[in-house]
């Protein structure tokens, strides 16, 4: 690795990071990674070239991923997150003591094992929490076979290229939506809607069919670059989505967690899209 990485996710814009020290690298797994440290952003992950975590600014993207839905619903006891091998969404959810069980379903064992030992401030113990059950599998077909029911997924994927295409499918959304209890939810990362729209205009046209109600919200995320993160919401019923900021106040005053970005009011002023965003939604 040369003293700088570049990030190439797309053919006509990149983002460079310092590179201070190369950590690790293989490519013998399903996937190559590559973890090296930075002077502004901590110790970087790289799946197949492209950025998935950073020390620095991860907390951002794993709050809104999980405390967004868990407020909103009021009553998840039973998590399923599909991906999301470094441990980070497993961490966020298990803040909350309403959650009695939390399944990681995450397709290379190597991304699990490699998190654990490189970067365990990102899981902060949540591998080891008796309340997680970790499942080394294909997350679509996890969502095709499996019997159990959840309250909330969170899709914790990759881009829609390579292994993680497949959860972004319309099929992978009709399972997600039967794995779902009554008022269950689905989270997902879905791009960043400035540069990658017809993810968003995608998602929910293959969402639609399927869930009583299909949306986004919004976070930024500095790793992420070009604006604003769309992260994808559907759910089997329209009621959390629209409680009310005094509500979700209450919630959390009454569970609080120990957050670095997410707030009650930002939960709600997360779901007001900006213009072109909404117009990418038909």
């Amino acid at each position: 690795m040369s003293r700088w990485f570049h990030e190439t996710l797309y053919g006509h814009w990149q983002q460079g990071f310092l590179v201070s020290r190369q950590l690790f690298r293989s490519s013998g797994g399903l996937q190559d990674i590559a973890l090296f440290e930075t002077p502004g952003f901590g110790r970087v992950l790289t799946l197949d070239g492209v950025i998935q975590v950073t020390t620095g600014d991860e907390f951002i993207y794993h709050e809104m991923l999980a405390h967004v839905p868990i407020y909103a619903h009021g009553a998840v006891r039973s998590v399923c997150v599909v991906g999301g091998g470094d441990g980070g969404m497993l961490r966020e959810v298990l803040k909350h003591p309403s959650v009695e069980r939390a399944v990681l379903v995450e397709i290379d064992g190597a991304v699990v094992d490699f998190c654990r030992q490189h970067m365990p401030s990102v899981s902060d113990g949540a591998f080891d929490d008796p309340r997680t059950e970790i499942v080394i599998a294909d997350g679509i077909r996890f969502m095709a076979e499996t019997d159990r029911r959840f309250d909330l997924i969170v899709v914790d994927s990759t881009d829609p290229i390579g292994p993680g295409e497949v959860l972004f499918t319309e099929s992978f959304y009709r399972d997600c939506a039967r794995c779902l209890t009554a008022e269950g939810i689905v989270v997902n990362q879905n791009g960043v809607p400035f540069l990658q729209g017809q993810e968003v205009t995608d998602t929910y046209r293959r969402r639609k069919p399927h869930f009583a109600d299909v949306g986004f919200y919004v976070a930024a995320v500095p790793t992420y670059v070009g604006g604003f993160m769309a992260l994808g919401w559907a759910a089997n019923a329209a009621r959390p989505r629209l409680e009310t900021a005094e509500t979700i106040r209450t919630r959390f005053d009454a569970a609080p967690v120990r957050t670095r970005y997410y707030t009650p009011e930002l939960h709600k002023a997360a779901f007001a899209l900006p213009r072109f965003v909404q117009d990418l939604i038909v």
